[in-house]
């Protein structure tokens, strides 16, 4: 049989169709495998990782088909626990592809140290506005005699005085003593300059002592 009667024949036209559909399902067969295998169209639900530690979350992230990466560690926040998860992006309840990176920031162990700035002889005002951007909290104020009004004069925690350069945990209490605005007499000294008659010489008086 010549090439020309063959390709015009009934068993050529056979062996092509079987060959196309050989062709498409094995097509078929490839596209269902790389779409089972990369879940394509598939989409993940991230769940809400606060508070978890490191371990858990990532385990949690691991099990669903996603990536844990820890970014950072953040000042310590006393509503999550210790090395705990604070921040994550994306956020809770965000459909994601499989394998998707899930970014992380953790609670730090405990406060931090700051170190104690030079108040005394600031203003009251001035030593709060510099304590509050180190991120510590104002304690009891105490008044004692002083020439110049709400003047600091000591800082003090736990009853201990501190002094510039010390290094204390952010979120605590500072205690202040500060000056009440008087000049140091006592009452009968203020009551006796209050009351003193000034007396004024006459020019009678003048005219005698020359």
């Amino acid at each position: 049989m010549s090439w020309k009667k063959f390709l015009t024949s009934p068993v050529f036209f056979k062996h092509l169709a079987l060959a196309l559909l050989i062709t498409l399902a094995f097509v078929f067969g490839v596209m269902k495998f790389l779409s089972v295998a990369t879940n394509h169209g598939e989409e993940i639900p991230v769940p809400n990782l606060a508070k978890m530690s490191v371990e858990k979350a990532e385990e949690r992230l691991d099990d669903i088909g996603l990536e844990f990466h820890l970014l950072d560690t953040v000042d310590y926040n006393p509503a999550f626990p210790p090395y705990s998860v604070v921040e994550q992006d994306p956020l809770a309840g965000v459909t994601v592809k499989d394998g998707r990176k899930v970014y992380v920031k953790i609670n730090s162990g405990g406060y931090a140290k700051v170190t104690m700035p030079d108040l005394v002889q600031k203003t009251y005002r001035q030593a709060l506005s510099t304590l509050r951007a180190l991120g510590v909290q104002e304690g009891d104020v105490k008044y004692v005699e002083y020439m110049a009004k709400d003047v600091v004069l000591e800082v003090k925690q736990g009853g201990k005085k501190i002094k510039a350069g010390d290094r204390i945990l952010k979120n605590s209490k500072i205690d202040f003593v500060l000056g009440d605005g008087k000049t140091g007499f006592n009452d009968e000294e203020l009551d006796s300059v209050n009351t003193h008659e000034i007396l004024v010489p006459t020019e009678e008086d003048l005219n005698n002592a020359e």
